[in-house]
């Protein structure tokens, strides 16, 4: 069954432009990351650096959105960084990209080059739809502190991704819960690209097709569906 995705009006109102484009993956066979999963990592960091040419990320025009589009419901894009930032970030620091798994690596290496937010989801652990709201602030978020499960509330009006049993990740795309997170043993899951203008259709479309050509190489077999924006 297709999973269900929905952008509130109130959000669409606050962040004019907002497109997200989804893919669905099934028949996946992930595990640690390997020499395919890294390479894609260290050419990603390299497009990265040749993009940027010397500035930081927060230079770029799709991050600065991304920037204003946290400011807008009242985050402080400096503390909370959207993933795409915060990857690159690490993607220009000396210890370089984490090493998750192939899958998370695939996705990350996409998010990186073309400076996108790209998150994954394990579709057998999504209750119900997801949607994309600004929190009321009774939502639960349940995630892990000092190596203890704790469940935390996002701030009123803050933008999460939620499904039937909760928020998935909060602050838009800035921290996800490990609840819905992909890991070795994910057979099944959704990737979500996330843009704002300046970045054109084609351009979306474009880091669409690079992470299925990429899911495709570190899990030959899978079925890949590309969703049209949204």
């Amino acid at each position: 069954m297709t999973l269900t995705l929905t952008v509130s009006d109130e959000v669409r109102a606050l962040v004019p432009g907002f497109t997200h484009l989804a893919i669905e993956a099934r028949g996946l066979v992930n595990g640690p990351s390997d020499e395919a999963s890294s390479a894609l990592l260290d050419e990603a960091a390299r497009r990265l650096a040749e993009r940027l040419d010397g500035r930081t990320p927060d230079q770029d025009p799709h991050v600065a959105a991304w920037r204003a589009a946290y400011t807008a419901f009242g985050a402080k894009p400096s503390r909370t960084r959207n993933s795409a930032e915060a990857l690159a970030r690490r993607a220009l620091a000396d210890g370089g990209l984490p090493r998750i798994n192939r899958l998370v690596d695939a996705y990350n290496a996409v998010s990186v080059a073309h400076l996108i937010p790209v998150g994954g989801e394990d579709l057998g652990r999504i209750e119900g739809a997801m949607r994309l709201v600004r929190a009321t602030g009774e939502e639960e978020f349940t995630t892990v502190a000092g190596g203890e499960e704790t469940v935390e509330h996002p701030e009123p009006g803050e933008i999460v991704w939620c499904d039937a049993r909760g928020v998935t990740c909060r602050r838009w795309n800035w921290r996800q819960g490990p609840r819905t997170r992909i890991d070795d043993d994910t057979t099944d899951a959704l990737f979500l690209l996330e843009s704002l203008a300046p970045m054109t259709r084609g351009e979306l479309l474009a880091a669409g097709d690079e992470l299925a050509r990429a899911l495709e190489r570190v899990s030959p077999g899978a079925r890949i569906t590309v969703r049209d924006p949204q």
